[in-house]
């Protein structure tokens, strides 16, 4: 059976979901993240470790509380997070995060539910970002028994005009690993997104196959030709994410569905990316939604599964 329970002994409450094959730990107050993702006694999301403790409360006297400015003042906790896109500072049609004061490091509510044992839902539910004009659901669920989740992840306008916006759900690992992205056989080469030091190399071993090894980059790309599948496998583990994708409409970021960042730590930060401070080797695996055009309280969801397996 799957089992829920809260841990309210620090400044904020815990929420910890467990399914007999997977353990999940989640921190609405910290932008509704989910912080811990343990399989077979191994934790497969990064997570910072100068920030949170294994019980997901803050260590060395620091104090979480909403953030905002430069890249520079961002501060990483890890795992994974949902956010708008497209990312940027020119104009009122980027979103200007991270930091970010309610969607990133905002309080998010909480809920959850346990079905007869069968399963457990936790939802998140920031408040409303008046940047954007939107609110983010983030909706969790595990099954007795699975290694596996999904995530349910919904924008709403909450403003009285008009918006159009991307989901963008962001999963930290730590790094040293590969990743496989599928591909449309034929489509775009993977384009270059955000380069800090250089842009992720990258091969295609096979026809609709996409691989980045682990490098000591600071950079992204993207990928118009994501057939929705992308696989990061890091010592015993595999991860897969699947999502949805719809072929006959529009993506941000060059028409990129999904995205990979690496980062590493340097010497200096790096000021052309706002100051931004690589804290440690980080892969992150990225799932976008289409463009949405979002009506005063319309709404706009995308789904996605996460598996782990020991191959």
């Amino acid at each position: 059976m799957t089992e829920v329970w809260t841990d309210s002994s620090g400044p904020y409450e815990v929420v910890w979901l467990d399914s007999g094959g997977l353990r999940l730990g989640v921190v609405p107050r910290l932008g509704g993240r989910l912080l811990s993702l343990v399989h077979d006694g191994t934790e497969l999301l990064w997570r910072n470790p100068a920030l949170l403790d294994d019980r997901l409360h803050p260590v060395g006297g620091h104090r979480p509380e909403p953030t905002s400015g430069s890249m520079a003042n961002w501060l990483n906790y890890g795992g994974d997070k949902t956010w708008p896109a497209p990312q940027g500072w020119s104009s009122p049609e980027e979103w200007a995060g991270p930091p970010d004061p309610v969607l990133d490091s905002g309080p998010y509510t909480a809920a959850f539910r346990v079905e007869h044992g069968a399963y457990a839902v936790v939802t998140l539910e920031s408040g409303h970002d008046p940047r954007t004009g939107l609110r983010l659901r983030r909706e969790i669920r595990l099954d007795a028994g699975a290694a596996s989740y999904d995530l349910r992840l919904t924008a709403v306008n909450a403003s009285s005009a008009p918006v159009r916006w991307a989901l963008w759900n962001i999963a930290q690992y730590p790094g040293g690993g590969v990743v496989r992205v599928e591909v449309e056989p034929g489509s775009a080469e993977p384009v270059e997104l955000a380069v800090g030091t250089a842009a992720p190399s990258w091969t295609s071993p096979a026809p609709g196959v996409v691989e980045i090894p682990a490098q000591d980059v600071v950079g992204k790309l993207g990928f118009p030709g994501a057939t929705g599948r992308l696989t990061y496998t890091r010592g015993r583990h595999r991860i897969t994410m699947e999502f949805d994708v719809r072929a006959d409409a529009s993506y941000p970021d060059g028409g990129s569905r999904a995205e990979v960042w690496m980062e590493h730590p340097l010497d200096r930060p790096l000021e052309h990316l706002g100051g931004l401070n690589p804290p440690d080797r980080i892969v992150e695996c990225e799932a976008l939604g289409p463009w949405e055009p979002l009506a005063p309280r319309a709404a706009a969801s995308l789904g996605v599964r996460v598996r782990v397996e020991t191959p």
